[in-house]
């Protein structure tokens, strides 16, 4: 490098995912797409188990990459199945039956693993420029909302509702799971993130789903990305376990049909 030039500064990368369920074999395409080590972080905002049957490997995955990981609404019912609680939601015995058959799957360490999880997460990224007086970024995890761990936020949800939630700017970047709608606002001086599902895509197509979060010193760019798998996989492995049919169905169409 010629003397006098000083290198430009790497921007933080961070790769976010939501709403795995369970889906190894996404897990994996998007490692071999992607590579999960050349992100400086990975977030996972919630519902990593249920509806695929690859619960440890996916749990295993996580804690190998050293995610920063959330509990989400299914995490939250398996840990009750563990502790022989009672939950009354979801009612079809078909759902009913994806929820037991993660739990009497998980093995030793990924039950740890799940009842480690917390229910939100901040991850503060400090300005890599050391005389900048700009603040450090902090990025809030969420499954739902920063109001609401349930809450639904959609890429067509109103304008309105994202600056009630920026209405206390705790945080610069709020990155949630949960309604599997990808999408990317930039409202109130909050970037509002949304990666969709890596492991149970809605729309239609099947592909995983996940975003890339780069930040540079004055800037913040968020790529969403789809990436094939090999969904013939999780179909065997349904099958093999006898487990509800509808659900091969379900990500061979990349539809919620339940």
């Amino acid at each position: 490098m010629p003397i006098g030039l000083t290198a430009p500064l790497k921007p933080t990368r961070i790769l976010l995912l939501a709403d795995i369920h369970g889906n190894y074999p996404a897990l994996l395409a998007i490692d071999r797409v992607l590579g999960a080590p050349a992100f400086d972080y990975i977030v996972n905002c919630g519902d990593s188990l249920v509806y695929a049957p690859f619960p440890n490997q996916t749990l295993r995955w996580l804690r190998h990459h050293k995610a920063i990981s959330i509990l989400g609404n299914t995490d939250k019912k398996v840990i009750n199945i563990l502790k022989d609680q009672q939950f009354a939601k979801p009612r079809k015995a078909e759902k009913r039956i994806m929820y037991s058959s993660t739990a009497e799957t998980l093995d030793a360490a990924g039950q740890r693993m799940l009842l480690s999880f917390a229910a939100s997460e901040t991850l503060i990224l400090n300005n890599p420029e050391k005389d900048s007086p700009k603040k450090p970024t902090s990025l809030g995890i969420f499954h739902g909302s920063p109001a609401d761990p349930d809450e639904l936020l959609f890429a067509n949800t109103p304008d309105d509702r994202f600056h009630e939630l920026a209405a206390q700017p705790e945080w610069q970047i709020v990155v949630t799971g949960h309604s599997h709608s990808p999408y990317h606002k930039y409202l109130a001086g909050i970037h509002f993130i949304n990666p969709g599902s890596a492991g149970r895509m809605f729309d239609g197509d099947p592909r995983a789903s996940c975003a890339i979060l780069e930040i540079a010193a004055e800037t913040i760019h968020v790529h969403h990305l789809r990436v094939s798998y090999d969904i013939a996989e999780i179909v065997a492995a349904i099958r093999r376990e006898q487990l509800p049919e509808i659900y091969a169905t379900m990500f061979l169409q990349g539809r919620k049909l339940n």
